[in-house]
């Protein structure tokens, strides 16, 4: 059934990649469907913090890092009575559908409140980590990669000058793919990611042989999920007595104008699942796979993990 009014929110953590939303709102609009903005995420449902959007809603948008709805943690959403009072207040603004951007956390939030009252529920994959089963992109950790990058770049000019070793510690709390994605691309020594071991011992005597053969520098990138950067830092330069500085990047990743490829990837998917849920699916999940569109099954996405090319995991070690 085609429905008539749908609604459209960001949750869990922010991504850049507004785009999605911006792109929801315009494809609605485009064929005659009411579309709704739910402020701060699961919260703002709670809250019937819910507003109409038109086009100029999100005009000046698409250029912009973070989420124009804004997105909050609810502790009472993940309850049954809190879900089916987030769903009371969306049967008082007529809307029939909603679009959830977000992550693992967050669809899954989704997968409950459809399941539980049958409202049809499409989702977009918004976070930094990559870290959802069946795609290979998510809204957002382009952007986030092309940050740490930048970044490694700077400390590199700094490490050199002063013959340092650089320790920089990136997101990743469950999910290595931000930080063996920037290593690769900037270059690092080495790569620690949560879902590989590493021996700490062996690598400081690499790295202590490496500088008395004349090296001028080394970058170390952990993910957050590996260890504490600077409780790395201090292991790294007791064992190799070489100065070692850490850096901490925090939520910078989260931040910026999004990548060509984060606006226009968010904006496909955007349009995508407008029309999916105006035509009356539900349970999907899109996201691109190798370059091209898929849908994935909403339960699907959310009960199953994704690991860590391999592949990554083999080039880290052959380019360090």
């Amino acid at each position: 059934m085609i429905k008539k009014a749908i609604a459209v929110m960001t949750s869990g953590g922010d991504s850049p990649g507004i785009a999605a939303a911006r792109a929801v709102v315009r494809t609605a609009l485009s064929e005659g469907v009411s579309v709704y903005g739910i402020n701060n995420g699961y919260q703002g449902m709670l809250d019937d913090d819910i507003v109409e959007l038109d086009s100029r809603s999100v005009s000046d948008m698409i250029q912009r890092g973070g989420t124009f709805l804004g997105t909050a943690r609810s502790m009472e959403f993940k309850t049954p009575e809190g879900r089916k009072k987030g769903f009371d207040n969306l049967m008082k603004h007529g809307i029939e559908g909603l679009v959830i951007i977000g992550g693992d956390g967050s669809l899954t939030g989704g997968s409950l409140l459809s399941k539980e009252t049958g409202i049809p529920i499409v989702g977009l994959p918004g976070t930094i980590d990559n870290d959802v089963w069946g795609m290979d992109y998510t809204i957002g950790c382009d952007t986030a990669a092309n940050t740490i990058v930048d970044a490694i770049n700077k400390l590199r000019d700094t490490a050199s000058a002063h013959r340092r070793i650089m320790v920089v510690e990136v997101m990743g709390r469950n999910s290595g793919w931000l930080a063996m994605m920037a290593g690769i691309a900037g270059g690092a020594e080495y790569v620690l990611v949560p879902e590989v071991k590493y021996d700490l011992d062996e690598m400081c005597h690499e790295l202590k042989a490496m500088y008395d053969a004349g090296k001028r520098y080394s970058i170390i990138v952990i993910a957050e999920g590996a260890g504490s950067g600077v409780g790395l830092g201090k292991v790294v330069e007791e064992k190799t007595g070489i100065d070692t500085r850490v850096s901490v990047l925090g939520h910078i990743q989260r931040g910026g104008s999004p990548t060509v490829e984060d606006r226009m990837k968010a904006s496909m998917l955007g349009e995508k699942a407008a029309l999916a849920i105006i035509s009356g699916a539900t349970n999907l999940v899109f996201g691109f796979n190798e370059g091209k569109v898929v849908g994935v099954n909403l339960f699907d996405a959310v009960n199953n993990k994704k690991t860590l090319d391999p592949e990554l995991v083999r080039l880290a070690r052959v380019l360090a």
